[in-house]
């Protein structure tokens, strides 16, 4: 068969490790794709930055244009960035006849719906196995392994960022801010971190998943998104006390015809498989009816890792298989969406931590607002504070932790209760609630 010529729209981070992938392991990859395939055109936007990749003469350019113009090219391999730039390029390519493999999910989550209508339209091909989880094999698994299953849940660490965080916060005892610090100088966070550890990012992700696995667009608004850039150190450890982990959780169940979703720092029990995940690493769990509960684990960001992801969807699109298999894909479909459970109508158990002043009756006030809110405590956790005659500095305004777990309650309630915590003068600082995984 001819070569498979493909474009690189993009030639960072992860665009060297595709173009190093393809380069050096091009026998192996030829063998397994049924023809070679060639990097025709490279887009970049400086020419003399270096890349720590030798492409040959003539392929590295500033233009655009040149891809979409050539006919020659099969494939554009869309690894830049952001969304508006990158919408207006992916049409400008479905429309010049290439088949796509990208690694951007916001523009996924953002437009999938009208990029993949227009792809289909012209008979041309979206492949995004890297645009979520990274290396770890998530999108062929759920879209065609799990594909005999109605999934019931996806239980997911999907923030290779965040977890690194929460892991060397709790393993070092340090603030958040000092390894957020670490983590940029490492390269697992971004100069600009936000939209890693605000939550966004694992959301998109979430949205993507959820599409793929129950043919429902979700918008980010339409559930709650959380990230870890307010935890406090505290929590971590007494979460470690009480037998729980701290992790980014992103969730999407199927309940009673609806959707359960929601990303958020949550509890989960220390012996979970998702509890022992540590570092820079992702994992899904993702329960289907037929099969069961499955976990899929790995590298969920870095240049290989990714660029495993990209190239084998290369390969997909060489063999044909993405031809065979993107135009009966379940995703970004007009069809009958599945309803998203209001926010005040999720059921969870919660941690609650309340900062009060150490004085009688102070947390039985708490309890009763609780308790007429329909709100049951399974426990109470206040560590000994000294005798007031032994305090050297004790006032009437000392404070002290109050953490409590609670039975299964709505965040419905636990927002009445908020009201009336509000209006209580002996609580002072923010108060801490996270859900508890089941």
């Amino acid at each position: 068969m001819p070569p498979l010529k493909i474009a690189l729209i993009g030639l960072g981070t992860v665009g060297s490790g595709v173009a190093r992938l393809l380069i050096e392991q091009s026998e192996r990859i030829s063998r397994r794709a049924g023809r070679s395939i060639e990097i025709r055109r490279a887009v970049v936007r400086d020419l003399d930055k270096p890349r720590g990749v030798e492409l040959p003469a003539g392929v590295l350019t500033t233009d655009i244009q040149s891809v979409i113009d050539d006919p020659e090219i099969d494939v554009a391999v869309q690894l830049i960035g952001g969304v508006d730039d990158a919408r207006t390029v992916m049409h400008a390519l479905l429309d010049a006849g290439k088949d796509i493999v990208t690694a951007n999910k916001a523009l996924l989550c953002e437009h999938g719906f009208e990029l993949f209508g227009r792809a289909r339209e012209l008979g041309r091909t979206i492949s995004f196995e890297a645009a979520v989880a990274g290396g770890v094999p998530i999108i062929n698994a759920v879209s065609q392994s799990l594909a005999a299953n109605q999934i019931l849940s996806i239980e997911a660490i999907l923030n290779g960022t965040s977890n690194f965080i929460l892991t060397e916060m709790l393993t070092k005892r340090t603030a958040y801010d000092v390894v957020l610090r670490e983590a940029q100088e490492l390269g697992y966070a971004e100069a600009d971190p936000a939209m890693d550890v605000d939550g966004t990012d694992a959301a998109q992700k979430l949205v993507i998943l959820t599409e793929l696995a129950f043919g429902t667009n979700v918008p980010l608004t339409a559930f709650p998104v959380q990230g870890i850039d307010t935890l406090d150190l505290v929590d971590l450890l007494t979460a470690d006390e009480l037998g729980y982990r701290v992790k980014l959780l992103a969730v999407v169940k199927l309940l009673d015809g609806q959707l359960e979703m929601h990303v958020q720092p949550t509890l989960v029990r220390a012996d979970w498989p998702l509890a022992k995940v540590d570092g820079a690493f992702n994992m899904i769990a993702v329960e289907g009816d037929a099969v069961g509960r499955t976990w899929f684990s790995g590298a969920g960001a870095g240049q290989f890792p990714t660029a495993s992801a990209v190239v084998a969807d290369i390969i997909d699109t060489a063999v044909g298989r993405a031809a065979l298999t993107f135009p009966q894909l379940d995703l970004f479909r007009e069809q009958a969406a599945l309803p998203v459970l209001p926010t005040e109508k999720i059921s969870r158990r919660y941690y609650l931590r309340f900062t009060v002043e150490d004085r009688p009756h102070v947390f039985a006030e708490i309890a009763d607002i609780l308790g007429r809110n329909g709100v049951s405590l399974a426990s109470i956790i206040q560590h000994e504070t000294p005798e007031p005659d032994e305090a050297p500095a004790a006032t009437d305004e000392a404070t002290v932790s109050v953490v409590v777990m609670t039975h299964r309650t709505t965040l419905g309630k636990l927002q009445a209760v908020d009201a009336e915590l509000d209006r209580l003068t002996t609580l002072h600082g923010p108060r801490v609630r996270m859900p508890v995984a089941d």
